[in-house]
């Protein structure tokens, strides 16, 4: 980014000061820790007032802050522009520095394998553009102009990616980015405490076509009959990627080991892909990114060099060592129901001398039916595959009494929240150097911590 002041004041339908023209704004931040010299300063108010964090910003290098009206004015040693509302305000300078930069948007939602599936896109696409993507998991209302804002001007794609937990979040979100291509990964419990049944997550996600482009594309998760059933009076191209036969992008031959999958795909029978993860979830995850790359008429050959090499975000279901020598496959960022039974299907397979061992901790936003989504984890826990399991968080108690039948008492383990370090102590205890141990948890259980304390260089 790279803009006068008085650019940005007219943006926000500020009249500017004929000095503003001198001054040329490189970066915006809400973070006065985090912010470069140059940056214009935004404070937003959440659970701490931003700004409280002025006069911060300006020593670290703020050469503007915006100012809310509703505080008391302050005296400060830089240019503040006045805006009714700071937030509002990042979201209008957001839209107008997108339609400036004018790349292509792809948008990317999904209950679970939206960041990897965002980074696989961003691969993919950047095999002929050049592409910038949402930074980690930057993917709300801050977060989603926070990435617009941080385009370099020769973008060409943007590749955004678009959280939710409440109804009209994602439509504001897409009329915000206006996407050209909307991307649905996949619906399951995330979130179901606050829309109550997976039908309404569905309606919640199909948000994202509100804002976009009439010629534009949505590609969705063929499988999933609640999106099947709810585009079909869609006015936009829809493009379809799945297991089934009737799924535009169709996988087959589907094979894991520890740290990748290769699979086929019936659009391009004779090309092998190969990505750096396991787990058939992942490859329907390599689908969309290749149903994207398709609709953009990429090169299949590059298409399938991208996937092999691409970079992922981290704590996304990443092979780790630890201090011993084991195996980790770490994915402690998020965890519902079907992305908990889907990375344990694929972890039961991984071969090894030693032993498999889980880690599960508390999968939090469930409602009402947390207990029973909890136990049902058991179905997918065979004694004869993992050899011992340590659960974390007072909702795994339901999966620890549905073991009860299937482990001894000794090979199934509970910790509070409070006890990840008696927790990470007794899993280094049994841990051996050719055992194979995966963490899974939702990101408010912090199984991090436990991470930290087994992992080398975690």
């Amino acid at each position: 980014m790279k803009m006068q002041l008085s650019e940005i004041a007219r943006a926000l339908k500020i009249e500017p000061h004929k000095e503003w023209e001198e001054i040329t704004i490189t970066s915006v931040s809400f973070d006065s820790r985090a912010l470069r010299p140059g940056a214009l300063f935004i404070p937003l108010l959440g659970e701490q007032d931003g700004h409280r964090y002025v006069d911060a910003a300006i020593e670290n290098g703020a050469l503007a802050v915006l100012w809310q009206t509703d505080h008391k004015e302050a005296d400060l040693a830089v240019p503040a522009l006045k805006v009714a509302d700071t937030l509002s305000a990042l979201q209008e300078l957001s839209r107008y520095y997108l339609q400036k930069i004018n790349p292509k948007v792809v948008a990317v939602t999904g209950s679970n394998g939206k960041t990897t599936t965002k980074d696989m896109i961003a691969a993919v696409l950047s095999t002929q553009f050049n592409v910038q993507k949402t930074f980690a998991n930057f993917n709300n209302e801050i977060g989603v102009p926070m990435t617009i804002l941080s385009m370099e001007p020769n973008t060409e794609v943007l590749v955004v990616e678009m959280g939710m937990d409440r109804f009209g979040q994602l439509e504001q979100l897409s009329r915000l980015a206006e996407p050209d291509v909307a991307v649905i990964t996949m619906i399951g419990e995330a979130h179901i405490e606050f829309f109550g049944t997976r039908a309404k997550i569905a309606d919640a996600k199909l948000e994202i076509v509100s804002g976009l482009k009439e010629d534009g594309a949505l590609i969705y998760n063929g499988d999933e009959p609640l999106l099947v059933e709810r585009t079909t009076d869609l006015i936009q191209e829809t493009f379809t990627f799945g297991s089934e036969p009737g799924d535009d992008l169709q996988a087959i031959n589907i094979v894991s080991d520890a740290t990748k999958s290769s699979f086929r795909v019936t659009l391009w029978p004779e090309i092998n892909f190969t990505i750096p993860l396991i787990g058939a979830y992942n490859v329907k995850n390599a689908l969309a990114a290749l149903s994207v790359g398709h609709y953009f008429m990429l090169d299949v050959n590059e298409m399938a060099h991208a996937l092999e090499h691409f970079e992922m975000t981290k704590n996304r279901t990443e092979w780790l060592k630890a201090y011993n020598g084991a195996q980790i496959l770490s994915d402690v960022y998020n965890s519902n129901p079907t992305a908990a039974k889907e990375v344990l299907q694929a972890f039961a397979t991984v071969k090894t001398t030693g032993k498999r061992i889980v880690v599960l901790g508390d999968m939090l936003e469930l409602g009402a039916d947390a207990a029973k989504m909890h136990a049902s984890l058991a179905a997918e826990i065979d004694p004869n595959m993992i050899d011992t399991v340590y659960l974390c968080g007072p909702l795994m108690e339901n999966l620890a009494t549905a073991l009860a039948d299937k482990f001894s008492l000794d090979k199934v383990r509970s910790y509070r929240p409070e006890e990840k370090d008696a927790l990470a102590a007794d899993l280094l205890k049994e841990l051996g150097p050719d055992d194979v141990v995966l963490l899974k948890a939702s990101h408010g259980i912090h199984l991090e911590e436990v991470l930290a304390k087994i992992a080398k260089n975690a």
